[in-house]
């Protein structure tokens, strides 16, 4: 490497890395630009009476819109809360419409025969049995002793 582009490579990664290093300034909220701005109206500069006026009508519009945004927040809670609770119990009487669907069906029903474990083993029974005839057809007629060997 050449020694001549040494420096020019190390102010390079200098400037990048204080391009990185930078912050972007939070915006003020309006709650600390209106002080800001009675402040600027209280000690007017002669010949600006034309941005002193604009000034107060920019904040007049500042509070009505504040006032707007609170009283439209406040009927949005309303609307919302509302409309929870029209749900809240429609949903309630569906719940009990369907509870009572559930008893008629079950109290329709006619009692089983047999529970599901009874039937359950009533079937293992049946298939052993089965094997043991199946068993005894295939071996066929003979009777003969079998000895197993020692």
């Amino acid at each position: 490497m050449h020694v001549g582009r040494l420096p020019l490579l190390f102010t390079a990664a200098l400037l990048c890395s204080l391009a990185q290093a930078e912050e972007p300034q939070p915006t003020a909220p309006a709650a600390e630009i209106a002080p800001a701005l009675a402040n600027a109206s209280a000690a007017p500069v002669p010949g600006n009476d034309a941005l002193v006026a604009q000034l107060d009508q920019l904040k007049r519009q500042l509070e009505d819109s504040e006032r707007q945004r609170s009283e439209l927040n406040t009927q949005l809670e309303a609307a919302s809360g509302e409309r929870e609770n029209a749900q809240l119990a429609r949903l309630r009487q569906e719940n009990q419409r369907l509870k009572l669907q559930l008893k008629e069906a079950q109290a329709s029903q006619a009692p089983r025969l047999l529970s599901e474990q009874q039937t359950w083993f009533a079937v293992g029974g049946g298939v052993a049995l089965l094997s043991l005839f199946t068993g005894l057809i295939a071996r066929g007629g003979r009777r003969q002793r079998r000895q197993w060997i020692n």
